[in-house]
């Protein structure tokens, strides 16, 4: 069981409760400041003082004052008005990343909310219950404010819920668990909405993704490398020790590990070719370059996820409630166009490989892969795929976080757009793992071609874990189900793993 107290959650704590049945509970010791909070926004009504969000309006509205009898009923109209996200639902780890996000924002103690409403939102992620959220909708501030509210109103038994692809009525759903809906208190439904919860569970899942999906496109590298009798000598330590990045260390240290023992390098380690292509002979300083930005956006979601990202936040030992911008969503923004503009470089590297693996002018290998010149096309299309892929990356990598329109007349007169820089971050990750997919492919038949020399440690292990699953293209067959079985190895990880058993861990 995790327990969540609003200060030490990491990314892979928010990828396990996403991706597994992980139950959640509450810490104890962060108690005391959720009731304190709790009680200087009651002793704030009982003032009858204008306070953002608790006695006025929001917005554009905040100079409209609100008596504390209908205290009560702005909060439920909050999260109905706000509601108003379109498109098809967040994907259910998507869903439980926010849940739980919200709730560890909720328990810094900041937000003037009772601990039962913390305690729902917990009971939301250990019945297993996904609230219905459409995609679309979040400008990035303040906060995700649309599809926040559509998580809220499941708490009080309103909005949506999916079971088996059907929307059903949270009411439903909630009542089949013997989960009882809550009335909202003053602060509530603000709290609930205001943050960054969104963007940031997608965040946490990109970079889990992120960086198993390096770890294939160094696998795809090295066998690339041999395919091609590309050399090692471009990854020995001491050019890296010159230009000491972290990533670029790392990822030359990991191509000899894949590479060792490698009978077709060292067929031709006198030949006269003197260096490689960039593709190959760069792949330390770009996907080091890739890996030192993936480490960058680790750092700031650990930041971000125990961060208090609503407003206003209470202050309760000092009696003070202040409105700030906690909820602007610019430093997620900015890293998630940044990864995404990473991740793009892995695919636009990886097709540039497919391009000399299937051009025989440069290859040294049979035209386009295939056995029986003219007669059988081989990977000359798969290579076409490769190439619309990267350059629908390209449209997908222009940053998001560098737009902004004003929102609610005026008042919000600039905004993050994080939501669509995560949006997009993810949709360029899918396309990586096809296009790295279709490297693998053409590196494996390229490596049959050097048959009987063998190829590396770690090479040999993922070259015949694709062999046991897709054979040899010995002539054409229908091209798209070898993609699609290759991407598939690369998400369940059935190739690193088939690498690390090997004792080559990267």
């Amino acid at each position: 069981m995790l327990r969540i107290d609003g200060k030490l959650l990491t990314p892979d704590d928010v990828v396990l409760v996403a991706r597994t049945d992980e139950t959640v509970a509450l810490s104890e010791s962060c108690l005391p400041a959720i009731n304190a909070s709790r009680a200087f926004v009651l002793e704030l009504l009982e003032r009858k003082l204008p306070v953002y969000g608790i006695t006025t309006g929001v917005g554009e509205l905040s100079n409209h004052y609100i008596p504390p009898e209908q205290a009560e009923q702005l909060q439920e109209n909050l999260i109905r008005s706000h509601a108003a996200n379109v498109g098809e639902p967040l994907e259910k780890e998507v869903v439980r990343a926010t849940i739980l996000l919200r709730a560890n924002a909720l328990a810094k103690g900041y937000s003037g909310v009772r601990v039962e409403l913390i305690l729902m939102l917990l009971d939301l992620l250990n019945h297993d219950i996904y609230p219905y959220i459409p995609a679309q909708g979040s400008v990035g501030a303040s906060g995700d404010l649309s599809p926040l509210a559509h998580l809220a109103l499941i708490l009080t038994g309103q909005g949506e819920c999916l079971e088996d692809g059907k929307r059903v009525p949270a009411e439903t759903v909630l009542k089949k668990h013997g989960l009882r809906p809550l009335k909202l208190q003053p602060k509530e439904g603000l709290a609930l909405i205001n943050g960054t919860q969104v963007m940031a569970a997608i965040g946490c899942l990109l970079i889990e993704d992120a960086e198993v999906l390096l770890k294939h496109a160094q696998i795809a590298g090295a066998m690339s490398l041999e395919a091609l009798k590309g050399t090692a000598r471009a990854f020995d330590a001491r050019i890296h020790a010159a230009r000491p990045h972290a990533g670029q260390i790392r990822i030359a240290a990991n191509m000899l590990k894949l590479v060792d023992r490698s009978a077709i390098i060292a067929s031709h380690v006198h030949c006269e070719k003197v260096q490689d292509a960039y593709t190959l002979r760069c792949i330390p300083q770009v996907y080091g370059a890739v890996w030192d930005t993936v480490q960058y956006a680790r750092s700031v979601l650990k930041t971000e996820i125990n961060a208090a990202t609503d407003n206003p936040l209470i202050f309760a030992k000092e009696k003070d409630v202040i409105s700030g911008g906690n909820f602007h969503g610019e430093p997620l923004a900015f890293v998630l166009d940044f990864l995404g503009i990473a991740l793009s470089e892995i695919a636009n590297i990886s097709e540039r490989t497919v391009d000399r693996l299937v051009n025989p002018h440069v290859s040294g290998l049979p035209p386009f892969l295939a056995e029986g010149n003219g007669l059988n096309s081989g990977y000359m299309i798969a290579q076409y795929t490769a190439a619309a892929l990267v350059s629908e990356n390209k449209v997908l990598a222009h940053p998001a976080s560098v737009d902004s329109i004003p929102t609610s007349a005026g008042q919000e007169d600039h905004v993050s757009m994080g939501s669509i820089s995560a949006k997009h971050a993810r949709l360029i990750l899918k396309n990586v793992i096809q296009v790295l997919a279709i490297e693998m492919l053409a590196a494996a038949q390229g490596i049959d071609f050097q048959q009987p020399l063998k190829p590396g440690k770690g090479t040999a292990a993922a070259h015949a874990q694709i062999r046991k699953r897709i054979p040899h293209w010995k002539e054409d067959r229908v091209m798209y189900p070898d993609i699609e079985h290759m991407a598939k190895m690369i998400r369940s990880g059935e190739i690193l793993n088939a690498v690390e058993a090997k004792g080559i861990k990267l």
